[in-house]
């Protein structure tokens, strides 16, 4: 038998509600670009200034919701150019599609507490 004692687990901050639901906030309100223009970068942004100071996980992951939108902005654009070549509306589309199944999945995992990687983000916002 090993006589080693086995290493106590990581230890984890824990999370208060009100820090995983304005982490939660900072994505999902990218979602308002349905109704306001520049809805999918105000949003974030809004909800990052007014609470970055008082939570860390909302200052990661309103930058994480920023960089995310910024670039699926610049990705919209360019698919709205290549509009004119036919191939543009299948690439809008993708890119819609792709932005709000990302975005729920970075809200879900912000609302258990974990930071949300976005995979093909320009990490514009440090």
């Amino acid at each position: 038998m090993d006589s080693t004692p086995t290493p106590p687990p990581p230890v984890t901050q824990v999370l208060s509600k009100d820090a995983k639901m304005w982490a939660m906030l900072c994505h999902l309100s990218a979602l308002s670009t349905f109704i306001i223009p520049f809805g999918s970068v105000l949003g974030p942004l809004i909800v990052w200034q007014i609470k970055k100071n008082e939570f860390p996980i909302v200052d990661d992951q309103g930058k994480e919701a920023l960089n995310f939108q910024i670039t699926t902005m610049i990705a919209a654009f360019v698919s709205l150019i290549l509009v004119f070549v036919a191939v543009g509306i299948v690439l809008l589309i993708a890119v819609g599609i792709t932005s709000l199944v990302f975005t729920i999945i970075a809200a879900i995992k912000a609302n258990n507490g974990e930071t949300y990687r976005y995979p093909f983000s320009l990490r514009l916002i440090k």
